[in-house]
């Protein structure tokens, strides 16, 4: 199941960027929403080989899955995969400049069932795709106006 939308962020394609490769703040991110998180490589710069273990309650259940960092490309492109028993999804990131101080961000996520019950939780989503669909573009809306927020503070 792919899903992308985009967003333009009042701020320069470098700061988003920045903000974007703040995976410190991710990680104290997930850990206030109640997931665990711990970061496996021994990478000292962001860059590919990046990876973290992570640890979620979901529809009832405990779940696990494991993040990679595929891409790193400053300042336009970040390319992670998310692995869990039923789903492999790849998450692409790509910034365009539309001036100095105005970005594009188009985020697509491409989840893909690898087991039954992935399959089944797959085929009710895309049942409920329209209002699936307006909640992811509605939380992107919401991930980049932070963006926008941090990276103008950032920058000014």
């Amino acid at each position: 199941m792919k899903l992308a939308t985009r967003e333009d962020i009042d701020a320069p394609i470098e700061a988003v960027f920045e903000q974007l490769s703040d995976f410190g703040s991710f990680e104290r991110a997930i850990l206030r929403r109640g997931a665990e998180v711990q970061r496996v490589d021994e990478l000292t710069a962001p860059g590919p080989g990046m990876a973290w273990n992570t640890s979620f309650a979901f529809r009832g259940r405990q779940r696990e899955a494991r993040i990679n960092l595929d891409e790193h490309a400053h300042p336009d492109r970040l390319r992670a995969s998310v692995r869990s028993s039923g789903f492999e999804t790849d998450l692409l990131i790509d910034l365009v400049a539309m001036s100095k101080t105005r970005t594009r961000m188009n985020f697509a996520l491409d989840a893909r069932p690898k087991s039954v019950p992935a399959r089944l939780m797959i085929q009710s989503l895309k049942l409920a795709r329209h209002s699936m669909l307006k909640r992811f573009r509605r939380r992107i809306a919401d991930f980049a106006t932070d963006l926008e927020t941090r990276a103008q503070n950032r920058s000014g």
